[in-house]
């Protein structure tokens, strides 16, 4: 098993002088300040009053969200003179009951499951619901139609030759398959660190690592039950243990039936080799 380093922001912690949990509707949006006006639905805060209306600044990655008129879940700080928002996440918009329904379905499989089961080369995928960098819902039976690369990795992993190693060369096989005309292949990331990456975190990832977001499906889900099936089902072990997140690593090439046509252990895998086996499919 290989280490990642999961990181604590301490200067963020020092210099914040109040913290809550919220839920509330997005009234406005202004993207070029980085404003949310919420009317607050729920709060842990006696300062942050259920039924106001108040004004957040929020990161780079949630300010291209379009969550106006939904309802979302977040963490709310007030540091810098203002109140600020993080680890935003939506609870409501198209396809949030359909999600919610598939991964009580996938819970239900994983709970049976034999401890050696998990979904190898030749088998199909399990049907399970997420949240995209652009805070939609999506089932991942929706990408049917469509091969795509699957990986696993959380934002915060500071090991070079881990998690940011295998975004890179994600990128890299992206623009590698444009380039040879394999257009009809996408790309899915999903995090297992659920409790940071936000759909506008990774949004900023995949900004960072230079993804063509348009055909690259980064997944969360507020849910963190979820993610542990997921893992389970595809044969990840993590272990978080004294600031670190501990962890194996697969890469997956999934034809458009849904089947894993090829599945690759470990961090060391090449663009060529998953270009090869992109070729095979057609």
């Amino acid at each position: 098993m290989r280490y990642c380093l999961l990181l604590t922001l301490s200067i963020f912690a020092l210099s914040t002088t109040y913290a809550a949990s919220i839920e509330g509707r997005v009234l406005e949006i202004d993207s070029e300040d980085r404003t949310y006006t919420l009317e607050l639905l729920k709060s842990d805060s006696k300062v942050l009053v259920e039924g106001e209306t108040v004004d957040f600044r929020v990161g780079f990655g949630d300010a291209g969200i379009d969550y106006l008129g939904r309802l979302i879940r977040a963490k709310a700080s007030e540091y810098g003179g203002r109140w600020n928002l993080e680890q935003v996440f939506p609870l409501d918009g198209p396809g949030a009951k359909s999600v919610a329904d598939v991964n009580r379905m996938l819970r239900r499989e994983t709970a049976t499951m034999s401890r050696r089961k998990f979904v190898r080369q030749g088998d199909n995928l399990p049907n399970f619901g997420m949240i995209d960098q652009r805070g939609n819902f999506l089932q991942i039976r929706e990408l049917q139609g469509r091969a795509f690369v699957m990986n696993f990795i959380f934002t915060r992993c500071q090991v070079p030759t881990m998690c940011p190693a295998s975004s890179t060369r994600m990128a890299e096989l992206q623009d590698q398959a444009r380039a040879e005309g394999l257009d009809k292949l996408d790309f899915v990331t999903i995090t297992f660190d659920p409790a940071y990456d936000s759909p506008g975190i990774l949004a900023q990832y995949a900004e960072g690592f230079g993804m063509e977001q348009a055909g690259f499906h980064l997944l969360t889900n507020g849910d963190t039950q979820v993610i542990e099936d997921l893992l389970r089902q595809f044969g990840i072990l993590t272990m978080e243990e004294d600031g670190t997140i501990n962890h194996t690593m697969a890469t997956l090439l999934v034809d458009k039936n849904g089947r894993v046509a090829f599945r690759k252990e470990g961090s060391k895998w090449t663009v060529d080799e998953f270009i090869r086996e992109v070729r095979k499919l057609k």
